[in-house]
């Protein structure tokens, strides 16, 4: 008699909830091992350096102890000389310890409906095409666009949330919404 085992993998549960401050430290070890130091460097991080995300759209997922074990964050950029109001979303981490589990995905698809619910007619986003494919972003709309420095050009992405948002877009993104020292001088 042949007996039959059913292994049933029970995946850890996460929770997309809101950044706080206090994630601030885990979300930069986050970045730093999913990433490494070259991820300050890149082209996307001129628009992000200075500026808070766009309001309500930074994101973490929690694990069952609380960890931050995933990170995404979507900033207000203008779109080249129309100044058309857009987001840039990124950058999108999950702790190598979890890949494959989900997490980005979820934290994707969360990101995408909070944008579409507050009304964000655009998202943008540099990467890889296959990935973001099966979010609805490509690189479809973006052939008139460009980023401000080194970039390739076939990974700048991007998803209309509002049909016709992107037509006529064109020229370099450019950094918008609320700045850091405001936040700080609200907070005093």
């Amino acid at each position: 008699m042949e007996m039959s085992v059913e292994i049933v993998a029970h995946a850890p549960a996460f929770a997309m909830v809101a950044e706080t401050g206090a994630d601030v430290a885990a979300r930069e070890a986050l970045l730093d091992r999913a990433m490494g130091p070259m991820r300050r460097k890149k082209s996307s991080e001129k628009l992000r350096r200075g500026r808070r995300p766009s309001e309500g759209l930074a994101f973490v997922a929690r694990d069952a102890s609380g960890g931050v074990a995933g990170t995404v964050r979507l900033w207000d950029v203008r779109l080249g000389e129309g100044g058309r109001a857009a987001l840039l979303l990124g950058p999108l981490a999950v702790d190598p310890s979890l890949k494959n589990a989900g997490i980005g995905s979820a934290l994707m698809r969360h990101a995408v409906a909070e944008a579409a619910r507050l009304g964000h007619a655009a998202i943008l986003l540099v990467g890889d095409a296959p990935y973001y494919g099966r979010f609805g972003f490509s690189a479809a709309r973006t052939g008139s666009l460009a980023m401000p420095g080194p970039y390739e050009r076939h990974r700048l992405l991007a998803l209309e949330l509002v049909e016709g948002a992107l037509d006529g877009a064109q020229g370099t993104l450019k950094a918008a919404g609320r700045k850091l020292k405001a936040q700080a001088t609200m907070a005093a």
